[in-house]
C-alpha cells in the first residue's frame, strides 16, 4: 500500500476507534458523588454517619456496583461552615463532575448546600438537617431530605407532652435555624393538641457555647411545670449536669430532642437523667430481620455498636442505590424524577420521598432516658412512622415557594 493510502487508512481508523461505542474498560468508570459533612466539628456524630455510609458503599461495589460502575464517593469536611461547604460543592460540581451531592448536618450548611445545588440545577441529597425550611420555606426541587424533620420529630413528642399534668413550660434551644425550628414546631403541635398550655420561658445559648449555669437558673426561676430541651453534644452533658446540681429536674418532666440517641446519650454516663420522654434510637434492643442484618454486618466491620449517624449513613447509601438502580441515566432530570415517590427498603423499615415536600417519610424512635443493665439507654420506646407526623401532602405544597 502507498505510504499516503497508509497514512490515511490509520487516520481513518483512530476516529472510528474515537467514535466507537465505549467498550468493557470505559463501563468500569466509576459513579461519582459528592459528600459534604461536619466531621471535625461534630464528630460524635458524622464519624458513625461515615461508617454507615462506607459500609453501605463497600456493599454496593461488592454486589458489582451499578451495572457494572463501582461508586466512588469524593468526601470532604466542611468544618460546619456554610462557606466552606458553598466552596466544596462548588468545586464538587465544577472539578470534580461528581453526578450529585449529599450529606451535610447543620442546618444552616444544609441550606447553604441547598441553594448551590439550585442555583447548578443538581440534586442534593440532605441526609441529616433537620430544620423543616430546608424542604418547606426553602425548598426546592433539587434538594431531599432523608431524616424526619423537626416538625415530624417534635410532632412525635408533642403527643406524649400533651398527656402530661403541665400547662406551663419552658424551652432551652441552641439559637439557630434547627433551635428556633425545633421550639416553634413544638409550640405550634403542643398547643393544638392541648390549647391551654404557656410557655414562660425561653433560654437561647450559642451553639457549642452554653453558659448552663445562667440557662438553669433563669429556667429554675420561671418556675415551669415542664421543660422541652433541645441542646445537644456537649451542651446537653453540661446542661445536665448544672440541672441535676441545681434540682431543676426534681419532680419536673423534660421532653427532649434526639437526647435519646446514643452519640448524646453515652457521654451522660452515670449522669443520664432518668425518664426524659425522648427521640432516639436504642440500637441494641431493635429486633426486626432487617435491623439484625445491618446490625451484624456493621459490629463485623467496625466492631462497634451501630449509632443514630451510622443508619443516617447507611440510609443515605441504600437511597443512592436504588436511585441510581432506577433512574434511566445520570442526567439531573431522570435522578429528580426518579427521587419523586422513590421507595427505600433500610433496617429501620421502608420509607419513601413524597413529591410534595421532597420529605422522606423515615421515622424515629420515642422513649424514655434511663440506664439500662447500667448503661444509658432507652426504656419503653416505640417505633414512630413518619407518614403520622407529616401534613398533608397537599398543605406541605402550599408551603414551599414557587418553582
Amino acid at each position: 500500500m502507498p505510504t499516503r493510502s497508509l497514512s490515511f487508512a490509520l487516520a481513518l481508523g483512530s476516529a472510528v476507534l474515537a467514535f466507537a461505542p465505549a467498550g468493557p474498560a470505559a463501563a468500569q468508570d466509576p459513579i461519582k458523588i459528592g459528600e459534604i459533612n461536619s466531621y471535625t466539628r461534630l464528630p460524635a456524630f458524622t464519624e458513625p454517619y461515615k461508617k454507615g455510609w462506607e459500609l453501605g458503599l463497600e456493599e454496593i461495589n461488592a454486589a458489582g456496583g451499578i451495572d457494572g460502575r463501582p461508586l466512588e464517593i469524593i468526601s470532604r469536611d466542611d468544618n460546619g461552615d456554610p462557606a466552606t461547604a458553598i466552596r466544596i460543592a462548588e468545586e464538587m460540581i465544577g472539578r470534580d463532575n461528581v453526578a450529585f451531592l449529599f450529606g451535610t448536618f447543620l442546618s444552616n450548611v444544609g441550606l447553604a448546600v441547598s441553594d448551590i445545588a439550585a442555583r447548578n440545577e443538581m440534586l442534593f441529597l440532605a441526609s441529616e438537617p433537620l430544620t423543616d425550611e430546608i424542604v418547606w420555606q426553602s425548598g426546592n426541587k433539587y434538594t431531599y431530605r432523608l431524616r424526619p424533620s423537626n416538625w415530624m420529630q417534635t410532632g412525635m413528642l408533642a403527643a406524649e407532652a400533651a398527656k402530661l399534668d403541665a400547662t406551663k413550660w419552658a424551652t432551652i434551644a441552641p439559637n439557630y435555624a434547627y433551635g428556633t425550628d425545633a421550639v416553634d414546631a413544638f409550640k405550634e403541635q403542643l398547643k393544638a393538641l392541648k390549647p391551654d398550655v404557656e410557655f414562660v420561658e425561653e433560654q437561647w445559648p450559642t451553639l457549642f457555647k452554653i453558659d448552663a449555669g445562667s440557662a438553669v437558673r433563669a429556667l429554675e426561676q420561671a418556675k415551669p411545670d415542664a421543660i422541652f430541651n433541645v441542646t445537644f453534644g456537649p451542651d446537653l452533658a453540661k446542661f445536665v449536669r448544672e440541672g441535676s446540681l441545681r434540682g431543676l429536674f426534681d419532680g419536673r418532666p423534660v421532653v427532649s430532642l434526639l437526647s435519646g440517641e446514643p452519640e448524646y446519650l453515652d457521654p451522660l454516663g452515670d449522669e443520664t437523667p432518668d425518664g426524659w420522654l425522648v427521640t432516639g434510637y436504642p440500637s441494641d434492643a431493635v429486633d426486626t430481620p432487617e435491623h439484625d442484618e445491618f446490625e451484624k454486618a456493621y459490629r463485623a466491620k467496625w466492631d462497634e455498636k451501630p449509632k443514630t449517624g451510622s443508619i443516617v449513613g447507611y440510609n443515605s447509601m441504600m437511597t443512592i442505590k436504588k436511585l441510581l438502580d432506577t433512574s434511566p441515566s445520570l442526567e439531573t432530570a431522570d435522578l429528580l424524577a426518579t427521587m419523586e415517590g422513590l421507595e427505600v427498603d433500610s433496617p429501620t423499615g421502608p420509607f419513601v420521598f413524597r413529591k410534595a415536600d421532597n420529605q422522606a417519610t423515615m421515622g424515629a424512635y420515642v422513649g424514655k432516658t434511663g440506664l439500662v443493665n447500667g448503661e444509658p439507654g432507652m426504656v419503653d420506646w416505640y417505633y414512630a412512622p413518619g407518614e403520622d407526623f407529616l401534613p398533608s401532602e397537599e398543605d406541605a405544597a402550599k408551603m414551599r415557594p414557587a418553582e
